[in-house]
């Protein structure tokens, strides 16, 4: 039977090798709640942590990578994309104050290479680590004739708790409040259709050097999606945050409207940064309004955090200890027009 799955394209002896290769990586991205290993039908976690809480609410996100896989298939650079599959989901997690406690994630794959499959979960479960989450389980699925036999594609789903008189969101947003930016480590994991087309369309190759970037294009499009949980996790206990918003498909003014409470509104000075020379890249390489390159990528800023202006000193401080620049990059007020919405006036420098 082996042989005749192996002859309609499916082999299980390369799915067994895979899931030796990678047990040492997920050994490492445990939690003490973490119950078992791998190999069971379903990931154990110890839910008695739980009873600690006086009202414990379960937070829980789904996502993949998008079209960025292809970037990493092309250039045969597998162990970075699982710090942007836990990217996209812990930190829109977090949001709410949830801490990431265990994550899953699930591999189609159109040929199962052993080191390949490793090298993916080798990056998920790094990026758990640095996530503070347990990897607790997973799936690795064969698709031949559906994907070709380079090809795949990741998703993951995380689940979190959040002590349920600690949930940030609109209801404790307020007028006045400043919105402090996180910087994003660079295009992060949306946009990637625009950005292929923008490469293409222009003829460029993945190997090109750009000087302006300072490595190849390729180098450049593969650079992990930044993690906030740890830092965020920080602002929500010691600086007062009242809500935040991870910058994701839609762009910056699109997300942080999303825990805009209908009566206000914020406003955001582009003044504040120039975002890194990627961004600045793909608008003139294929003459990208800046409209729909803001609706499109994070042109730099990955989160945002919204609280009292006496709170941010003391939130850039604790963000920089964490790696992550932060600055005020505007307010929050009485909303004059149609409320919940997010405008972005002025100019990038150099822009």
């Amino acid at each position: 039977m082996t042989d005749a799955y192996a002859e309609a394209g499916v082999s299980i002896e390369s799915a067994d090798k895979a899931v030796e290769l990678m047990k040492v990586w997920i050994d490492k991205a445990r939690r003490p709640e973490m119950i078992g290993g791998i190999g069971g039908f379903a990931g154990l976690f110890d839910a008695s942590a739980l009873t600690s809480y006086s009202r414990p609410l379960l937070a829980t996100s789904t996502d993949g990578v998008g079209t960025k896989v292809a970037i990493a298939q092309a250039m045969d650079v597998h162990d970075t994309i699982g710090f942007d599959l836990v990217g996209m989901v812990v930190d829109d997690l977090v949001v709410c104050g949830a801490e990431p406690l265990f994550m899953t994630d699930y591999i189609a794959c159109g040929r199962v290479v052993p080191e390949r499959i490793a090298a993916i979960v080798k990056g998920i479960a790094e990026a758990c680590v640095e996530a503070g989450c347990a990897l607790v389980g997973g799936e690795t699925a064969e698709h031949p004739g559906l994907l070709g036999p380079d090809d795949y594609d990741v998703a993951g789903a995380t689940t979190g708790v959040v002590e349920a008189d600690r949930l940030l969101g609109p209801a404790r947003v307020r007028p006045g409040d400043a919105v402090l930016a996180m910087a994003s480590s660079g295009l992060h994991s949306n946009g990637y259709s625009l950005v292929r087309h923008v490469v293409a369309k222009a003829g460029w190759t993945l190997d090109r050097d750009v000087p302006e970037l300072g490595r190849t294009l390729g180098e450049e499009l593969l650079t992990p999606t930044r993690i906030y949980a740890k830092a965020c996790l920080a602002l929500a206990r010691e600086a007062g945050v009242h809500a935040m918003a991870h910058v994701t498909g839609g762009g910056l003014a699109a997300n942080l409207a999303r825990v805009l409470p209908v009566e206000l509104s914020a406003t955001l000075e582009r003044s504040t940064w120039t975002p890194a020379p990627v961004f600045d890249l793909v608008r003139r390489l294929g003459d990208v309004p800046q409209p729909d390159l803001e609706a499109t990528l994070n042109c730099g800023v990955g989160m945002v955090a919204l609280l009292d202006p006496a709170s941010v000193d003391a939130a850039v401080g604790l963000l920089g200890e964490h790696g992550i620049d932060a600055w005020v990059a505007g307010r929050v007020a009485a909303a004059t027009g149609p409320g919940g919405t997010v405008e972005l006036v002025g100019q990038h420098p150099g822009w």
